[in-house]
């Protein structure tokens, strides 16, 4: 079998679209809320979860044979933790503005479903590099969810990108307004369900499965 067989090819492709864990599978939404009001925290916040997701799920495949099965969680969550602070230290050390921007939310991915879900469906019952296609699959599906919500709240909410002015003065200038209200937790919420609709209504197989 290839490195990038067809099923190969399906395990990481598949979580991007048809089967993203947020508008599909509907995990890791919390943090989705959270972190998106500017599009640079939630890009970080992106990379950091395809990065523990990624080795994870690569050390939980690699271990899955000598695991007692009733402490697999606890070993599962020793893994997660073990990367997570790996994850902090570095983003402490060369961005620290961001880190404390997602102040919490990083420890917090430690928690996130996305995590334990490819842990316990994925990479105890299947090989390391597979593994590794699904935890990039699903950490990139993710991830650009969380950069869809977060562009589109700072673009209207500050009319900014990654702190940058994008809309120009002159349109101020005319009367438009930022729009506060993108920048509060709900409005993310109401991006993810357009996000949802839009990507039902493009996938009518997912709309006959339920």
């Amino acid at each position: 079998m290839g490195l990038l067989s067809n099923k190969n090819k399906e395990v990481l492709v598949g979580p991007l679209s048809i089967n993203n864990p947020i508008v599909v599978q509907m995990l890791g939404i919390c943090s989705a809320l959270a972190v998106t009001s500017k599009l640079e925290p939630s890009v970080v916040m992106g990379i950091s979860v395809i990065a523990v997701v990624a080795f994870a799920n690569v050390i939980v495949s690699l271990i899955r044979n000598t695991i007692p099965n009733r402490i697999r969680i606890i070993v599962q969550l020793v893994v997660v933790a073990a990367l997570v602070t790996i994850v902090s230290e570095v983003l402490r050390a060369f961005a620290y503005d961001v880190s404390k921007q997602l102040s919490v939310f990083i420890g917090l991915i430690i928690t996130n479903c996305i995590l334990m879900g490819r842990l316990e469906a994925f990479a105890l019952g299947n090989g390391p590099w597979e593994s590794f296609l699904d935890g990039i699959g699903n950490g990139v599906g993710y991830a650009l969810i969380l950069v869809i919500v977060g562009f589109c709240r700072e673009l209207f909410g500050s009319g900014t990108l990654l702190g940058y002015q994008v809309i120009p003065d002159a349109v101020y200038e005319m009367g438009y307004v930022n729009n506060g209200l993108m920048i509060l937790p709900p409005m993310a919420l109401i991006i993810i369900a357009v996000v949802i609709w839009i990507h039902r209504s493009k996938n009518q197989e997912l709309q006959e499965e339920n």
